[in-house]
């Protein structure tokens, strides 16, 4: 009786290899999540000027919409310029470290 060994770490290893292209081929990098939430708010911007636009013109039948637009738009250049702040502490920080 012949007994055909077991190549469990070439297995292994081609199994890694698989599982590695899967994670970066899936994977997205920082910054393209960057640019992406950049232009979400870009967006919210150019929605909330939209509507003021529509608004001075009288052609906007609801105000709740205007007010509701012009908050997002707010709020979302509020957080994304504390998050760029807290960023640029960290980094002067990091820049103060003496090795």
């Amino acid at each position: 009786m012949n007994i055909n060994p077991i190549n469990y770490e070439e297995d292994n290893f081609s199994i890694l290899a698989n599982n590695n292209e899967k994670k970066q081929s899936n994977s997205l990098s920082f910054g393209t999540y960057l640019k992406e939430a950049i232009n979400d708010v870009n967006k919210l911007q150019i929605e909330s000027e939209n509507y003021k636009k529509l608004l001075a013109t009288g052609d906007v039948d609801n105000l709740h919409d205007v007010m509701i637009a012009a908050e997002k738009a707010d709020i979302s250049l509020q957080l994304t310029m504390s998050i760029r702040n807290k960023v640029v502490d960290a980094y002067r920080e990091i820049m103060r470290m003496q090795l």
